[in-house]
């Protein structure tokens, strides 16, 4: 085991410790168990900023396995992989977990469960981190389904309010659907490969041993777990729920956590998905849908987290459209960006709501003046996540559109294009009405957030400037330059196109016009687009009532199915085991009868049944009688 594998391992291990410290020792002492958490994640930090700093000067990839089990000729092992794409991850996982941590202080200050909270934020970062690390298949599904559990704890934490513990159930059981496929695909991939290593697997694969069509059916298998983990059409009605838990856990989850496993698992087995190009053009059509998709429905929401929720669907799509047309650089670069962006629009809305007690964003207004701090981060933000130049969110979006532009599909990129324009607008339309509109009743009394909650707020919007200056084309090392490497098969990186680039910026500035015009300048009244769109608006209001859909489905065919099946295992098979019984307790009580101790009444049955058995053989084989009388 080399220094940088060891750094790693630390670096996973320091927040397990400090959840095992916080659960046995410290859950009594709030400030000693934050004091921990915080600790440990800033350590992790450190460590992962001094790996990705030894990848950038020589790049290489370091491993180490530890045998686990034996089945048969298959080793089981865990391990620890660390390469360029996983410091870059481990970079982005660890900062944003340790801000929200600093920023759960203050927001989380009052909440009896506020140990509890730490020792949750701990064990979520550990699972993320030890899917980052994993070398193996095996090893990546065990810690996959450990961030599940701890989203189902985190989402749910406050149990008593019907709508958490129900969003966390929904979550949890959305999931099992991906996670099923996910397990199918790796389970038929290592027993065609008979490795769960990461490293053989693709070699495996690339070496064309596995016939076409079946890797088609492998990659869509293992596609499965990123649709449901990263939120992707039809399996992404867990995520807008999720805005139930506390505001760092949606900052958390939508962020650098649970929904980017997902697309990191795509990029760390883009070699396996781009063996199969049918693969590659669902998961580009998947994604491509979903950007527009939740992209239409948070035009018209009215909750800022929910706002914030259908916007990162949204993102997810085009990193998930990026990844499918070709573009592994990218999808990877818009989700190291849109961590940061992100991160900062969850925790300023956290200060909005922490300020004003409401998530309605109608219920608020004329905050600048109040919150500036706030108010100038989640601008930063807002300007970002539309992709106005120079700030982070612009290189990485345009990296995407210059990937659909170059693959030749048409309907995806202006798909793409749509989909920026709406982001734009809908945005804004929160920051104006949240920030710039008519004082609300809520605003009255709001007040700009403690230090421990605008300082991660300053350090996000810090990043969310300058961390697309890394992705600029042209430079001796960029992002680009730093994540390529020979796992990333077909992947390639792209150019600066001045002609996208500037149609990308009029977009994005055409929306953020038009919600000025609608929602500060009010030349176009909100009220008239709402009568005029009609049944369309109440269609996005009612996020175009899947949810409805799915419990229709539910109730009127699966229970059916259901109901069905119990009625037949109660009186079919369970009848079945019942007839036997029965029989067996009839045929007992008869047969108990002939025990009279009779050694005559004996001797009789045993000579008439001797008697018996010889007509059977005279009528059904006559030349048995024969073999009778021999000696």
């Amino acid at each position: 085991m080399d220094t940088i594998s060891m750094l790693g391992l630390i670096t996973a291990a320091l927040p397990i410790l400090a959840f095992i410290i916080i659960v046995a020792f410290t859950k009594k002492y709030r400030l000693t168990s934050a004091l921990v958490s915080i600790t440990a994640v800033a350590i992790s930090f450190s460590l992962s900023c001094y790996m990705l700093y030894q990848q950038i000067i020589a790049p290489g990839l370091h491993s180490f396995n530890i045998p686990w089990m034996y089945i048969g000729s298959l080793e089981l092992n865990m391990g620890v992989m660390i390469n360029q794409l996983t410091t870059i991850m481990l970079f982005v996982v660890t900062l944003v977990s340790m801000l929200v941590q600093i920023y759960s202080m203050g927001y989380m200050h009052d909440d009896e469960g506020f140990s509890k909270f730490f020792s949750f934020l701990s064990l979520f970062t550990f699972s993320m981190l030890g899917i980052v690390i994993s070398n193996n298949l095996m090893q990546i599904y065990i810690f996959w389904e450990l961030v599940g559990v701890c989203s189902y704890l985190l989402i749910g934490f406050w149990y008593t309010k019907p709508e958490a513990s129900d969003a966390a159930k929904k979550a949890f059981i959305v999931n099992r659907v991906g996670d099923f496929g996910f397990l199918l695909g790796i389970l038929l991939l290592t027993f065609r490969a008979g490795t769960f290593d990461f490293i053989k697997v693709i070699a495996f694969v690339q070496s064309g041993a596995i016939e076409p069509g079946m890797m088609t059916i492998i990659a869509l298998l293992l596609f499965c777990g990123a649709v449901g983990k990263s939120a992707q059409f039809p399996l992404h009605v867990w995520l807008p729920d999720a805005m139930e838990g506390p505001t760092p856990v949606s900052a958390l989850i939508h962020a650098a956590t649970m929904v980017a496993a997902g697309v990191f698992m795509v990029a760390r087995l883009y070699a396996i998905f781009s063996m199969s190009q049918d693969a590659m053009h669902v998961i580009a059509y998947i994604g491509g849908f979903t950007s527009i998709f939740a992209a239409t429905i948070a035009l018209v929401q009215k909750d800022i987290k929910r706002i914030l929720a259908f916007s990162t669907l949204s993102q997810l799509g085009y990193m998930i459209l990026a990844l499918g047309a070709g573009g592994y650089t990218a999808g990877m670069f818009h989700l190291t960006t849109h961590a940061f962006f992100k991160a900062l629009l969850f925790l300023g809305a956290g200060s909005v709501i922490h300020a004003v007690h409401t998530n309605d964003i109608w219920q608020t207004g004329g905050l600048h003046k109040k919150m500036p701090i706030t108010s100038i981060t989640m601008l930063i933000a807002t300007l970002a996540i539309a992709g106005i130049f120079p700030l982070a969110g612009f290189w990485s979006k345009d990296e995407i559109l210059v990937t659909l532009h170059d693959s030749g599909n048409t309907l995806l990129y202006y798909t793409a294009i749509i989909t920026a324009f709406m982001t734009a607008f809908y945005m804004f339309r929160l920051y104006i009405v949240t920030f710039l509109g008519e004082q609300g009743h809520h605003s009255e009394h709001a007040h700009e957030s403690p230090l421990t909650m605008t300082i991660p707020l300053m350090i996000l919007a810090v990043f969310s400037i300058f961390a697309g200056l890394v992705g600029i084309p042209g430079q001796e090392i960029n992002i680009s330059k730093f994540i390529f490497f020979s796992e990333s098969a077909g992947s390639h990186a792209e150019s600066m196109n001045m002609g996208i680039a500037v149609t990308s910026s009029i977009v994005a500035l055409s929306g953020i016009a038009l919600a000025f015009i609608v929602y500060f300048f009010k030349f176009i009244k909100a009220e008239s687009l709402k009568k005029i769109s009609g049944p369309i608006y109440t269609l996005l209001e009612n996020k175009y009532y899947i949810d409805e859909i799915y419990m229709f489905f539910i109730k009127n065919v699966f229970f059916v199915i259901t109901e069905a099946l119990k009625w037949f295992d109660r009186n079919v098979v369970d009848g079945a085991v019942n007839l036997v019984a029965f029989l067996t307790r009839w045929g007992g009580n008869k047969l108990r009868r002939t025990t009279t101790g009779s050694v005559q009444t004996y001797a009789l049955v045993i000579f008439s049944g001797m008697i018996i058995a010889i007509i059977a053989f005279a009528i059904y084989d006559p030349e048995a009688l024969k073999l009778l009388g021999r000696p």
